[in-house]
């Protein structure tokens, strides 16, 4: 994709908050029943989060799992691979964080990383990054063949758009650790970054592993469209819980709790707060 097209034309009109916090609730709650309807089939779900630095991906999984049970989904975000792991099979490292039965696996980019910032940055060889492309497909039919159902979003953002939040990390103290050198290297590869993804895409585009773009100019709008499409291409259902109900506590047996001077205390820093 050429720089041009990539480009925003216009400010882009924003989801008002209000509407969007509803909306968001009500996606959350269907992800909880989801959530629910995989743990009790034994469904094994992998959703691949890709795109440019800055496109919003880190809010958007942290949105998905913000009500979800961690022992049930979790994010995977690896690093660096390390020397014993640059010596094994590209997609072994991933291998070992797929889901069992009943979870599901967020991966804050994947496998990914060598059809994207590598091939970029030169981090791998020519011969590697061929064969990273001829072997994903089958990598991903594998998945899918074996009854993986598997997700993977590409979150499009235009390069004046990734300027000014680059720019907002930079100015704040609280989010400038997002920030690193290659984040802000790849403002001068923007084009470098879009040939690779376009190829990136021709290779492995599947119908068994398709690529859903997510544009994602207006943070909010990105999110509840992923989600919304998420739980609209998997088959769950609501799952009937038995009912719950406290029990009536017993009557005391004596016990006395241990006096709080006999015990270290965290000190009470909000009663020093003034209004």
């Amino acid at each position: 994709m050429s720089r041009d097209k990539e480009k925003s034309p216009q400010k882009v009109k924003r989801v008002p908050k209000k509407l969007y916090e509803r909306e968001l609730i009500r996606l959350q709650a269907e992800l909880v029943k989801l959530q629910e309807w995989v743990r009790v089939e034994g469904a094994r779900v992998v959703v691949v989060f890709e795109g440019r630095d800055a496109a919003g991906k880190g809010s958007t999984i942290k949105r998905v799992t913000e009500f979800l049970n961690p022992r049930v989904a979790r994010i995977v975000a690896l690093p660096a691979p390390t020397e014993r792991q640059r010596t094994q099979w590209y997609f072994q490292r991933y291998i070992e964080h797929l889901p069992a039965a009943g979870e599901i696996v967020l991966f804050d980019r994947s496998w990914y990383n060598r059809a994207g910032v590598e091939r970029v940055m030169n981090f791998c060889t020519n011969q590697e990054y061929s064969r990273f492309l001829h072997q994903s497909p089958i990598f991903e039919r594998l998945l899918v063949e074996d009854g993986v159902l598997l997700r993977k979003y590409w979150f499009s953002v235009s390069d004046n758009e990734q300027e000014n939040r680059f720019r907002k990390r930079l100015e704040d103290p609280m989010r400038r650790w997002k920030l690193s050198p290659m984040d802000l290297e790849s403002i001068a590869r923007w084009e470098d970054y879009s040939r690779a993804k376009d190829e990136m895409f021709v290779h492995t585009d599947i119908p068994e592993a398709p690529w859903y773009v997510v544009e994602s100019e207006d943070k909010r709008a990105a999110r509840i469209n992923m989600i919304a499409h998420l739980l609209a291409t998997v088959p769950y259902f609501e799952v009937q819980r038995p009912p719950l109900a406290l029990p009536p506590r017993p009557p005391s047996k004596g016990y006395e709790r241990t006096p709080r001077d006999m015990q270290t205390q965290v000190p009470d820093h909000a009663a020093q707060l003034s209004g």
